[in-house]
């Protein structure tokens, strides 16, 4: 079966998940996905993850995390899809919850939160929202 949003995917797999408290979950791995990973796990969404040889493609192995027994990913949705991009400019970068939340947000360096971009003072393509 072909995946039309891989991204979407992964999201759903993550929030899923959550709700049945696995410890771990694995993810089809692609470069994208790896990006956003590593911005999870830099901003302790996330405990860890890694790579696991399976087929032609791989897997991540993501390790989620909790605290006392709550998940630190509470919310996690995705913003621009295949039938519907949603770019920021540099001013307009979204902030997640008055900044309690995170914001992926593809740029031409790389995926980068809401506050790494308006530091950078670039804009891109807003990948999706967590909290």
């Amino acid at each position: 079966m072909s995946r039309t949003d891989l991204i979407a995917d992964v999201f759903t797999i993550i929030r899923n998940a959550i709700m049945a408290h696995k410890d771990d979950v694995d993810i089809p791995a692609s470069t994208m996905v790896k990006g956003i990973l590593e911005t999870l796990k830099r901003e302790n969404y996330i405990d860890n993850f890694k790579f696991v040889e399976y087929k032609q493609q791989g897997r991540f192995k993501v390790y989620l995390k909790y605290y006392s027994g709550r998940p630190a990913i509470r919310h996690i949705q995705r913003v621009s899809k295949p039938g519907l991009r949603v770019y920021a400019k540099t001013k307009k970068v979204p902030a997640v919850l008055r900044g309690r939340g995170l914001a992926i947000v593809s740029t031409s360096r790389g995926l980068l939160t809401d506050k790494e971009a308006k530091a950078a003072g670039i804009g891109g393509e807003v990948i999706g929202y967590i909290w």
